[in-house]
């Protein structure tokens, strides 16, 4: 099994660390990667959540985005022969923006070789809103929007839905980011219905085997407390594993001490039997 990390971040995040690319790296080579996905945010479109606050710390500028594909292929670079790195991106579905994405995979797929396709935003108070932001956020300007929590998980495994469509058409490798990201606050919340939740994966599951979209298998969950566990249940990792579905796991660092961390629980999940 390729030891691979596929989702990590950068100095480029403004919700992250400032920490220099290298010890990233160097950790990662020093834990026995093979394989090492740089997968920054790219911009967004302006004014896309009502918070400028909030909208400064999501995703670089525009006028970054160059300079950070110019840091990822020069971590390549100096990197080669010591641990794969790729270039990649963690993409945003954007509904109604969709084009504002085509651009930027037009503009860099000669160099872009691997997207994570995510589900960060909805519909909410006041208009498009972040579904991880924080627990009194998600309260006040989703839940109170949606009513329920199960017409908001509704709403949310709908946008998945339509992320894998798009993603489908991506020309380089792709998987979709932390599919049960909308469980990150769980604990401070209404009661999820599992069975509800379980329901629209397995109809995802189909979907993702069509479209020849991976799953990125993301252990960021364990790090948070309102949360506890993978954005990947095990039960849907072992059906994605019988259907060919492409498994990559994924720490989603944004702090170097993030790298490989949950990769103990992902080896376990792919050498049980599927």
């Amino acid at each position: 099994m390729l030891k691979w990390d596929g989702h990590t971040h950068t100095r480029f995040c403004y919700h992250g660390s400032d920490a220099a690319q290298e010890l990233y790296i160097d950790r990662a080579i020093e834990l026995g990667f093979q394989r090492y996905t740089i997968s920054e945010h790219p911009p967004l479109p302006a004014g896309l959540v009502p918070d400028e606050k909030l909208f400064a710390e999501l995703a670089m500028p525009p006028e970054e985005l160059p300079a950070y594909m110019d840091y990822a292929n020069e971590m390549k670079r100096r990197y080669e022969g010591r641990i794969d790195i790729t270039v990649g991106l963690e993409l945003d579905y954007l509904p109604g923006q969709l084009d504002f994405t085509e651009r930027i995979v037009d503009e860099w797929q000669q160099v872009l070789e691997d997207v994570v396709y995510s589900v960060h935003y909805l519909p909410g108070v006041g208009g498009t809103r972040c579904i991880d932001y924080t627990p009194v956020d998600f309260r006040t300007n989703l839940l109170s929007y949606y009513g329920t929590i199960d017409r908001l998980v509704n709403e949310y495994y709908d946008h998945v839905e339509a992320a894998i469509a798009f993603a489908a058409k991506l020309p380089m490798r792709k998987r979709l980011g932390h599919i049960n990201l909308i469980e990150k606050f769980r604990s401070e919340l209404p009661e999820f219905d599992d069975a509800l939740i379980r329901r629209r994966l397995e109809g995802i599951l189909p979907l993702l085997a069509e479209s020849k979209v991976g799953i990125d298998v993301n252990t960021a969950g364990l790090r948070v407390a309102t949360c506890g566990k993978p954005y990947v249940p095990e039960w849907f990792l072992a059906e994605c594993r019988k259907r060919g579905i492409e498994c990559v796991y994924g720490s989603d660092s944004h702090k170097p001490e993030h790298v490989g961390f949950g990769w103990d629980w992902f080896e376990a999940q792919m050498r049980a039997e599927a």
